[in-house]
């Protein structure tokens, strides 16, 4: 095999947050190779619905979903499943995942989050300025529509969390609600708006876009799969990838769900699952959303995208492995058909993938203790698309040795020890 030991910087992992990561170590004067086994920007955050909302600062767990969970994975259309030979294996982390649904801790949770996601609109307009795909964020509300009006409560949990932070909400019955989204069933009785929103209108693009303003800026790329990291003598560090060796000052691994395994052979152990989500894209939908819908039943989003309309959702567990399950995907095809029944279903094409999640909700963001210049930048679960520009200025300022001026705590990879 051959060695290259040119790069200060190498980042494992181009998914959007990778990319971001990798534009404010440019930007900051660093050489910088961006390394992963795929095209740039094709991985979690290219499948999701596309929102962007610095107000997504509820954590997954939260109190009284235990007692949800068993009636939704009874439902063949409920939003989650579970392969029941993957069941033993995913217990450890389903206990410590509904163990931070305690009040107290969804509390903490949500600040650490709404650290994350401030002011992530503009953080995207400001990386995108001057590329001549500007319009690829438009700004929208982000629509929770409900069949059952009582539950469309502005003092529940989630939205109260919102409402102290400052959100602007607003609740609206079934006539307003039709004269904002006429595509959706009348079965929906009420809807809260979550204002001060924008939705990207192809992610996958957003990823694209921001991979070429990294290139262009001095930025390397290179399509190859990592095998094993390895520490060095001398401080630095040896990727093994499939044909050769490559020599690194500082690592960040910002793999998504394959960065728990990069980590296990250092004897970094990572509560960390692959949450598999799916879409469907109807590139010829005959209807148009103005927002970005989720349907509040059936956990399902909906967003008008350049390519049509996309409808994302499901939480599955069955290990990086397993191929994708038909049965979701008929499953996702049948809840949107219900949220949507003037949709033209004839176009679809469908896709799957893994969001990193940890119990927590929260990323691992930081340098691993014990190694030094080794950095995470992974676990954004559902949120990595929203949470990828401030990850990227985080991750700079760590490599670059500059305060980060926020408490990094909630995010540090010793939390889980």
């Amino acid at each position: 095999m051959s060695t290259d030991s040119s790069y200060e910087t190498t980042i494992i992992g181009g998914g959007i947050v990778g990319i971001c990561c990798g534009l404010a170590l440019v930007e900051a004067g660093m050489r910088v190779l961006l390394i992963d086994k795929n095209d740039p920007g094709q991985g979690a955050s290219y499948g999701n619905a596309g929102v962007i909302s610095p107000w997504s600062i509820v954590p997954q767990s939260v109190p009284g979903l235990w007692q949800k969970i068993p009636k939704w994975l009874l439902k063949s259309d409920g939003p989650i499943a579970i392969k029941p030979s993957y069941l033993f294996e995913l217990a450890p982390w389903a206990i410590r995942f509904l163990l931070q649904g305690r009040i107290e801790r969804v509390h903490q949770i949500s600040d650490a989050m709404a650290v994350l996601n401030d002011n992530n609109i503009g953080r995207y307009r400001q990386l995108l300025k001057g590329s001549g795909e500007e319009d690829l964020i438009r700004d929208s509300f982000y629509v929770h529509a409900f069949r059952q009006p009582k539950q469309a409560n502005l003092d529940s949990l989630e939205y109260s969390i919102r409402r102290n932070k400052n959100a602007d909400l607003e609740l609206i019955d079934q006539q307003e609600l039709q004269a904002l989204e006429p595509a959706l069933s009348d079965q929906f009785k009420a809807a809260i708006l979550i204002k001060g929103q924008a939705r990207a209108l192809s992610p996958g693009k957003l990823g694209q876009v921001l991979a070429k303003k990294f290139l262009c800026n001095g930025g390397v790329f290179l399509r190859s799969k990592v095998k094993q990291l390895q520490s060095r003598h001398d401080g630095r560090w040896n990727l093994v990838t499939d044909d050769k060796t490559i020599e690194s000052g500082q690592i960040i691994v910002s793999a998504g769900a394959w960065s728990r395994d990069l980590l296990k052979p250092l004897d970094i152990e990572v509560p960390l699952e692959a949450e598999r989500g799916y879409h469907l894209s109807f590139s010829n939908p005959g209807i148009e959303l103005t927002h970005s819908v989720m349907d509040m039943d059936l956990k399902i989003v909906a967003s008008s995208m350049q390519e049509g309309l996309r409808a994302a959702g499901t939480a599955e567990f069955a290990g990086l492995d397993t191929p994708a399950n038909s049965k979701r995907l008929k499953s996702l095809q049948n809840c949107v058909k219900s949220m949507l029944p003037s949709l033209n279903t004839a176009s679809a094409s469908d896709w799957m993938g893994a969001r990193p999640s940890t119990p927590d909700s929260l990323p691992c963001i930081g340098e691993v203790p014990a190694h030094a210049s080794l950095f995470t930048a992974f676990g954004h679960g559902h949120y990595g698309l929203m949470m990828a520009p401030r990850t990227g200025e985080i991750i700079a300022d760590l490599v670059t040795g500059k305060p980060a001026n926020i408490d990094l705590e909630p995010y540090n990879l010793a939390r889980f020890s």
